[in-house]
């Protein structure tokens, strides 16, 4: 048999890497004979340039001292690939883990601008920036700013980083903005959300980053007013990822806004992959209702359907009844705490099972 497995990282536990490598491990211990292919994938969100990395030749680390989403300077990294690409991944600059006590108010992606223009200083013709895992709701105004954008009260003073000062926005000022590459510039988006509304930036993510009900309404507010004043579409699937800053990428930079785990899984390889596959095994931390809508799982099992392989998912948790062969690892484990402890060593048995089940029903 030929398996391809290709998960997400199951966050808080173990990147996509290592993920992919447990699997690939127990399937091995039970059909050594089998040709198994590790093919870790990431949908725009944390690890996404990891992954790149691991899937291109020849593409270079290089690292940088920027601003963090609060006030200490972070050292973050960006991916230099062949032929003039980039990819910057805003988790990098400005990502939850990166603050010691969340600010949504006031955390910024200052920090993502600057990575995004040592990239340009290096001769990117095209950039990727990987929108996932941010602790700001600023609709990249701080990206923007860094790359020579000004944001203005009614006086004319600059306003502080952060979502909340936009509320006093009232001029916005792009004649020093550095000019995108010559080769455009794409978001890769981990959601489909809008910026704004009930299903927008701020409302339902601005939890996850410490927003109280108030905060909330705080964001919402200065993001409707940087929308007025900066244009675009805020209303595009995907505009509100990452706190808006898809949204101010393509308002501003005529950024195009892309699901990350398809661009993700064609520079991976997937479709080569499947093709001549009998199996292929994808999975995440969570599969719910998310995970069909522009997330990595979706991707697999939708490419597999098209591909006529067969596919599984392995789960920390099954938030949802899936239509092929499943593993759930909390089940495995015990418990959630047991899962989350030893991850490699319940994806690892949970890799023994479906080898030794054999594969499950195809999908179609």
């Amino acid at each position: 048999m030929r398996v391809v497995v290709a998960p997400d990282s199951f966050k808080g536990s173990l990147g996509a890497a290592a993920a992919a490598a447990a699997i690939a491990a127990g399937w091995r211990q039970v059909r050594p004979a089998d040709e198994v292919i590790e093919l870790p994938l990431a949908d725009g969100g944390e690890g996404t340039a990891s992954v790149v990395a691991a899937a291109v030749p020849d593409s270079r680390w290089q690292l940088a001292q920027v601003s963090g989403p609060a006030a200490a300077q972070v050292t973050a990294g960006w991916l230099d690939l062949p032929g003039n690409g980039a990819v910057v991944e805003l988790a990098a600059a400005a990502g939850l883990p990166l603050v010691a006590e969340l600010s949504p108010l006031t955390a910024h992606s200052f920090g993502v601008g600057e990575l995004i223009g040592r990239a340009l200083d290096a001769g990117a013709r095209h950039i990727d920036v990987a929108l996932g895992g941010s602790a700001c709701t600023d609709g990249g105004t701080g990206a923007l700013a860094a790359l020579g954008a000004r944001f203005l009260d009614a006086a004319g003073c600059e306003l502080p980083r952060g979502g909340a000062a936009l509320t006093r926005l009232a001029i916005v000022d792009l004649a020093r903005l550095r000019r995108p590459p010559a080769g455009g510039v794409s978001c890769l988006t981990d959601v489909r959300a809008p910026l704004l509304g009930a299903r927008g930036a701020a409302a339902v993510f601005g939890p996850q980053k410490g927003a109280t009900v108030t905060d909330i309404a705080v964001l919402e507010a200065g993001l409707t007013r940087l929308a007025e004043l900066l244009g675009g579409d805020p209303d595009a699937p995907g505009a509100g990822a990452a706190g808006g800053c898809a949204y101010g990428l393509a308002a501003a930079w005529d950024a195009t806004l892309q699901p990350g785990a398809e661009r993700i899984a064609a520079i991976a390889g997937l479709p080569v992959a499947l093709d001549g596959a009998d199996l292929v095994i994808t999975g995440e931390g969570r599969y719910d209702a998310t995970s069909l809508s522009g997330k990595v799982v979706g991707t697999v099992l939708a490419a597999a359907k098209t591909a006529g392989v067969a596919a599984a998912i392995v789960a920390g948790q099954l938030g949802l009844p899936v239509e092929v062969g499943a593993v759930e690892l909390v089940a495995l484990a015990g418990s959630p705490e047991a899962a989350v402890g030893e991850p490699r060593r319940w994806l690892t048995a949970a890799g023994r099972l479906l080898a030794a089940g054999g594969p499950p029903p195809s999908a179609d």
